[in-house]
C-alpha cells in the first residue's frame, strides 16, 4: 500500500489505517479475541501499518487485541492509542490531569505489550486541565521514550494552536467524511498552516456510505447508531440521497461506494489518513484497495457539484456527546 506522512512530523503510515474500536466495542456485531487478532493480522498482510485504538475501547480490552496481534512485529507497525477519558460510576469523564495521564500510559504500554507508543492522542479535551499542562506532560513522556508523537482527538482550533505552541502536534483525529464536512471550515486550514496531519475516523459514516445500510434499516440493542440522530428512521431515508449519488459515481468508475468515499478523502490533502474499521475481511480488502483509486480533477469536480446539492438530515451526535467535541 502507498504511504503517507502525517503533516510535517515525518511519521510515515499506510495511506489507509485501521480503526480498531469496532472489533469489540460500540457496535452490536463484534468479534471474539481470536477472530479480532486474525483480522488485525490480515490488515497488516494487506499493507496496513497504522492501527488506532484507545484505553476506553472495551474498555481496556481493545488495546490488548492490538498488543497480542503485533507483539512479534512491533517495529513494523504504527500504533496510536488515547488517554484522557476514565470511567466514573459507569460514565465516561474527561480527565487529563498529569498524574492520570501517567497512570494511563503505563496501562496502555502493558496492554499493548510494548515499551513505546507511536502516537498518543488526548481522547477528548479536559476543560479542568490546561492544554499547555497536557503538552508539557507529553514532552516529558517523549523524553522518557514512552511515546514518540502526540495528537489531539476532536479538539477545536484554539486548543490545537495552544497545544502546538508548547509541543508540535503530529496529528488530529476528527470525524470527517462526505456526510460530515465541518472540518473544512476551520480545522483543515489550521492543520495545513501548522503542518499537522488529519486522521479521519468514521470515514464511511459509521457504515452508511458503503450503501449496505438500507433506508429502512434498524439496529440491534447495544449498537451506538441507535442514539445517533442521523440514523433515526426519518433522517435515514432523507440521507439516502447521498448513497444514491455514491452508487452512481461508483458504477461509472467500476469501484464500490466505500472506495469512492475513501478515495475522495485521500484526494483532499496528501496528509489525510482515514482509519475505517470493519469486522469482515472482505470489507477490509475493499477499504484498503481504495488507496489505489485515483480520482481525476474532473471526477472530483463532478463529485463536489453533486455533493453541494445534497442536504444531510440530522446531527452526527446526540447533544451530550457533541458538547465534548471541538473545545
Amino acid at each position: 500500500m502507498k504511504k503517507r506522512k502525517l503533516g510535517k512530523s515525518g511519521l510515515e503510515v499506510s495511506a489507509i489505517g485501521f480503526g480498531c474500536m469496532g472489533l469489540n466495542f460500540s457496535y452490536k456485531h463484534t468479534l471474539d479475541k481470536k477472530d479480532s487478532i486474525s483480522l488485525l493480522k490480515a490488515a497488516y498482510d494487506d499493507g496496513v501499518t497504522f492501527f488506532d485504538t484507545a484505553e476506553m475501547y472495551g474498555p481496556y480490552t481493545n488495546e490488548e487485541l492490538v498488543g497480542e496481534a503485533f507483539s512479534s512485529i512491533r517495529d513494523k507497525v504504527v500504533i496510536a492509542t488515547k488517554f484522557g477519558i476514565k470511567l466514573e460510576d459507569g460514565k465516561q469523564v474527561q480527565d487529563s490531569n498529569p498524574a492520570r495521564i501517567r497512570q494511563s500510559v503505563e496501562g496502555s504500554l502493558k496492554r499493548l505489550k510494548t515499551d513505546y507508543i507511536d502516537l498518543y492522542y488526548q481522547h477528548r479535551v479536559d476543560t479542568n486541565t490546561p492544554i499547555e499542562e497536557v503538552a508539557e506532560t507529553m514532552k516529558d513522556l517523549i523524553k522518557e521514550g514512552k511515546i514518540k508523537h502526540w495528537g489531539l482527538s476532536e479538539a477545536g482550533v484554539n486548543t490545537i494552536k495552544r497545544a502546538h505552541a508548547v509541543l508540535p502536534v503530529t496529528a488530529v483525529e476528527s470525524e470527517y467524511s462526505m456526510w460530515w464536512r465541518r472540518p473544512e471550515e476551520e480545522l483543515i486550514p489550521t492543520l495545513e498552516e501548522l503542518g499537522i496531519g488529519l486522521v479521519p475516523f468514521s470515514p464511511l459514516g459509521k457504515g452508511f456510505l458503503t450503501g449496505k445500510i438500507k433506508k429502512d434499516a434498524t439496529f440491534e440493542k447495544g449498537d451506538f447508531r441507535n442514539i445517533v440522530p442521523r440514523f433515526n428512521p426519518e433522517n435515514l431515508k432523507a440521507n439516502y440521497e447521498l448513497v444514491d449519488l455514491l452508487e452512481k459515481i461508483a458504477n461509472d468508475l467500476n469501484v464500490t461506494p466505500a472506495q469512492i468515499a475513501l478515495a475522495w478523502l485521500l484526494a483532499q490533502k496528501p496528509w489525510i489518513v482515514p482509519i475505517p474499521g470493519t469486522t469482515k475481511e472482505s470489507r477490509l480488502k475493499e477499504n484498503d484497495h481504495a488507496a489505489e483509486v485515483e480520482l481525476s480533477g474532473d471526477n472530483l469536480k463532478k463529485i463536489e457539484a453533486a455533493l453541494a446539492k445534497v442536504k444531510i438530515a440530522g446531527d452526527r451526535y446526540p447533544e451530550d456527546l457533541e458538547k465534548r467535541t471541538g473545545l
